[in-house]
């Protein structure tokens, strides 16, 4: 599966950003699909995901309450709202799918779950 991240820009502390996620090659109806987020010099952080029912989202705690993962399968589509910015929070985003399809769980999903990788977008917040 192909996938191409958008919607990253420079926003100020406290504001919002949606950013999506377009798929191509095959469905991700079946797959988990995430958000990780990386800055200079740092390993690449989960911050999302969601399961391929779209019944459960799981969130890292720096932005759970904050941030929103959904999906639309209809449209193999991938989003993630970003509220109440912090400078913290900049990075580039990447959107990433799931190695193998139906699973169950986020029980320490991270990293080295996710076998396909957007380009990533970055994202900018200014205090």
């Amino acid at each position: 599966v192909q996938l191409q991240a958008s919607g990253g820009g420079l926003v100020q502390a406290g504001g919002s950003l949606r950013l999506s996620c377009a798929t191509s090659g095959r469905t991700i109806s079946s797959y988990v699909m995430g958000w990780f987020r990386q800055t200079p010099g740092k390993e690449r952080e989960f911050v999302a995901a969601i399961d391929w029912r779209t019944i459960n989202t799981y969130y890292s705690g720096s932005v759970k309450g904050r941030f929103t993962i959904s999906r639309d399968n209809s449209k193999n589509m991938v989003s993630l709202q970003m509220n109440s910015l912090k400078p913290e929070d900049a990075a580039v985003y990447y959107c990433a799918a799931d190695r193998a399809p139906y699973r169950v769980g986020f029980n320490n999903i991270g990293v080295a779950d996710f076998g396909s990788w957007g380009q990533g977008t970055q994202l900018t917040v200014s205090s």
